[in-house]
């Protein structure tokens, strides 16, 4: 009896560093997405500067385009803000924002402080659209296709190497 009482703990601590063991080798950037080779969703948003355009799933059609959710109370957002703007300023991909759960005059403020990458934002208030694209948290970046289809997602801050060895690729083989 007094062996069970060893062996148990024991196959308990083996079993929880089994676990955490098989975890290290994944990717967290890696989350699934059932919305891969699929159509946008149907949304059309408002945008929180005045006198520009918002975001509809019309826009996302006719060219490829990089489609980033933010919020300006997102810290990793203001770290990918740069590669955002590189990427809109070398003009080989439509960047795109949605905002997400944000106070419009702090995302004006936000984005006057840092610039303005995106060709076109959508204000999504109440998370509803980004719940429809399937959204873990921000920032999250999509690329969706010329067809209007979601070719690519990624979760977290976007650095130069994810730019350089996964998004640039990509949109090359799209046609970007």
């Amino acid at each position: 009896m007094k062996r069970v009482l060893y062996i148990v703990p024991v196959l308990a601590f083996a079993a929880a560093a089994a676990l955490l063991g098989s975890r290290l080798g994944h990717d967290p950037q890696a989350l699934p997405s059932a919305l891969i080779d699929r159509p946008v969703p149907n949304f059309a948003l408002p945008s929180p500067l005045e006198g520009a355009p918002g975001l509809a799933t019309g826009d996302l059609k006719g060219r490829v385009t990089l489609v980033n959710i933010f919020a300006s109370w997102c810290v990793p957002c203001g770290v990918e803000h740069p590669e955002l703007t590189k990427l809109a300023r070398e003009g080989r991909v439509a960047v795109v924002g949605i905002n997400y759960k944000d106070k419009t005059a702090d995302v004006r403020r936000w984005l006057g402080q840092l610039g303005n990458p995106f060709a076109r934002i959508g204000q999504d208030l109440d998370g509803r659209v980004a719940i429809e694209w399937g959204v873990y948290g921000v920032p999250e970046s999509f690329i969706v296709d010329a067809e209007g289809r979601i070719r690519f997602r990624h979760a977290g801050p976007l650095r130069p190497e994810d730019v350089t060895d996964r998004i640039l690729p990509l949109i090359a083989k799209l046609g970007g």
